[in-house]
C-alpha cells in the first residue's frame, strides 16, 4: 500500500499507532507518495528549503508506522540545463538526513521534467540512500507511446539490473497506470483497459527477469486495476 503525503502528510499522533498495527497484522508492504510540491532545483532557495521539509516529514512520518520507502519527483529543468539541474538536484539529495526509509525517485512522465531513467540511475549509483522508483507508464508517456512490445520493458529492466547490479531487480519499486499523453508527455492516468499501456508485456517482463519488491496500482480505478495486475501476473 502507498499512503498518500500529495498534499499533506496524514500520518499523525492520532492514527499512527492504528496503522502501524494494521501493517503488522496484514503483512502490508508500506511505501508513501511524498508531496506534489517539490522542486529540488527551484531557483529560489527558500523553495528548495520547503521542498526538502517536505521530503523529510514525509519521511519521518512513514519511518514511524515502519514503511519502507518514500517516492518523489525531484524537480523540473527549468531554465537550467540539464546538466546544471542534475548537478543541483544530486547535492540537494546528498545532503539529506537517513531515517531509515529509502528515498525512491520517480521516473518522470512530462518532458519539463527532471526523471529520465538514466539520470535516477546515475544518481542511485552516487548516492546510497537513493533508490528507483520505475513508473513504466511515466516512461511510456514522456516518449510519446515508446513502450510497445515485450522487448521494450525487459531493455528497461537490463539496463537497470547492467548499471546497479542484478540486486536492484530484487529490490524494485514500480509504479503502472493507465496513461493519457501528447508531444509534451503525461496528461493524466486512465483505467489499464482504457489505455494504450501494454500491462501484459510489462508484467511478463517483471516475470521472467524474476524482479522482487512492490508494484503500486495508480490511477481512478486503483482496486480495479491493482486485482487485473495481479490477476494477470498469477497467469502468465
Amino acid at each position: 500500500m502507498e499512503l498518500l503525503f500529495v498534499r499533506s502528510v496524514n500520518v499523525t499522533d492520532k492514527n499512527k499507532d492504528a496503522i502501524l498495527k494494521s501493517k503488522l497484522e496484514n503483512g502490508i508492504y508500506l511505501s508513501a507518495h511524498g508531496s506534489y510540491y517539490i522542486n529540488l532545483n527551484s531557483s529560489e532557495p527558500e523553495k528548495q528549503e520547503q521542498s526538502i521539509a517536505r521530503i523529510l516529514k514525509g519521511a519521518k512520518a512513514l519511518g514511524e508506522v515502519q514503511g519502507r520507502s518514500i517516492v518523489f519527483h525531484c524537480g523540473y529543468y527549468k531554465n537550467y540545463s540539464v546538466e546544471d539541474t542534475y548537478q543541483r538536484i544530486m547535492e540537494k539529495l546528498n545532503s539529506m538526513p537517513y531515517f531509515n526509509v529509502d528515498y525512491r525517485l520517480e521516473t518522470t512522465g512530462k518532458k519539463n521534467q527532471f526523471g529520465t531513467l538514466i539520470e535516477l540511475v546515475s544518481i542511485c549509483k552516487e548516492i546510497k540512500t537513493c533508490k528507483l522508483c520505475i513508473d513504466f507508464s511515466h516512461i511510456h508517456a514522456r516518449y510519446n507511446g515508446r513502450l510497445k512490445t515485450y522487448e521494450d520493458f525487459a531493455d528497461i529492466l537490463h539496463y537497470v539490473s547492467e548499471q546497479l547490479g542484478k540486486s536492484a531487480l530484487y529490490d524494485m519499486h514500480i509504479h503502472i497506470a493507465g496513461i493519457n499523453y501528447n508531444q509534451n508527455g503525461e496528461k493524466n492516468h486512465l483505467p489499464l483497459l482504457e489505455s494504450d499501456f501494454n500491462f501484459v508485456e510489462c508484467l511478463r517482463a517483471l516475470k521472467n527477469y524474476e524482479v522482487k519488491g512492490c508494484v503500486v496500482a495508480e490511477g481512478p480505478l486503483v482496486e480495479k486495476d491493482a486485482i487485473l495486475l495481479k490477476k494477470t501476473y498469477e497467469n502468465l
